[in-house]
């Protein structure tokens, strides 16, 4: 966003301010006036939690923006709620999601004092359940958007199980083969990675205590859990599956993103792919915050035009 824009859009925001407190109603056209509300399904015997924000009561023939958080998040994270009300100004529709993470109900970041029996690929059959619900909905046009983990998730998902209601695929920040990777896990923890993964495949079903997970450290983990998220799987490097996504696909980097910081590095490697659109998100880091925020905003609304 250009810094007069903002300039504009701030001054817009405190006189719609001043008018509030003088007791001056500011109406609104129809279609920015939105209806939020909690959404669960059932899945697997579990509650999974949503918050969709929509212009149009009964769905029918909307178009979606299906969300998804990055690791151990949940969709009331600030990236989320904060992109979901910038996209409502844009008039556009969300549906932001939690995944259960094996847990029933589950609302919050992940508390790492709770056993890990989840596995990064779980997310697929998921985003599946909220795809069935938005169709049974009605909703005719369904967008695919990641953030960080949550972006691979997305990706995998649509290199394998596109649907037709699928139209377009935006990632944020994905996530890459080395998030994972033994360099990261030794500057993390100081511990090999390889010692961990031989005893996870000793350990199986069984659970191993005292394990650095992901953002946990001293972690009660299942061996097959640990596997899931730090085996070589080569679809867990988003860059790798970007020709296989048969949809228009929407990358948004950070500038300044110390998570995935060899992003743009991968990307270029990649070469031109014409249903690929790249856009680096400037003085922006991993969690798009502020004005980053409304930036991404704005190319995604761009996108979705």
């Amino acid at each position: 966003m250009h810094p007069s824009a903002r300039i504009t859009k701030i001054c817009i925001t405190i006189s719609l301010m001043i008018s509030m407190m003088a007791g001056v109603w500011i109406g609104f056209p129809d279609d920015l006036r939105a209806e939020t509300k909690s959404v669960q399904i059932k899945h697997n015997a579990l509650i999974l939690n949503g918050k969709l924000i929509t212009h149009d009561k009964e769905l029918k023939e909307s178009r979606v923006v299906l969300m998804l958080h990055g690791t151990l998040a949940h969709h009331g994270m600030e990236i989320m709620t904060g992109l979901q009300a910038a996209l409502n100004e844009r008039g556009t529709a969300t549906l932001a999601i939690s995944l259960s993470l094996g847990q029933d109900n589950r609302s919050g970041m992940y508390d790492c004092g709770i056993p890990h029996i989840h596995k990064h690929e779980d997310a697929l059959d998921e985003i599946e359940a909220w795809i069935d619900w938005l169709e049974n909905q009605g909703v005719k046009e369904i967008v695919l958007l990641g953030h960080s983990r949550g972006g691979n998730q997305i990706a995998w998902y649509a290199t394998e199980r596109m649907r037709s209601s699928v139209t377009k695929v935006i990632l944020m920040a994905p996530m890459i083969s080395e998030s994972d990777g033994p360099a990261n896990y030794k500057k993390n923890y100081g511990t090999s990675l390889r010692d961990v993964m031989d005893k996870a495949s000793a350990a199986g079903s069984k659970m191993m205590n005292d394990v650095d997970f992901i953002y946990c450290s001293k972690a009660k983990v299942r061996g097959s859990s640990f596997l899931s998220y730090y085996k070589n799987e080569p679809r867990r490097d988003t860059p790798g599956l970007m020709g296989k996504i048969k949809r228009p696909v929407l990358v948004l980097i950070a500038e300044n993103d110390q998570v995935v910081p060899k992003l743009p590095e991968r990307m270029n490697q990649l070469g031109p792919l014409e249903n690929i659109k790249t856009i680096t998100i400037s003085e922006s880091g991993h969690m798009f915050l502020d004005f980053a925020l409304e930036d991404s905003a704005d190319a995604i609304a761009e996108f979705l035009q």
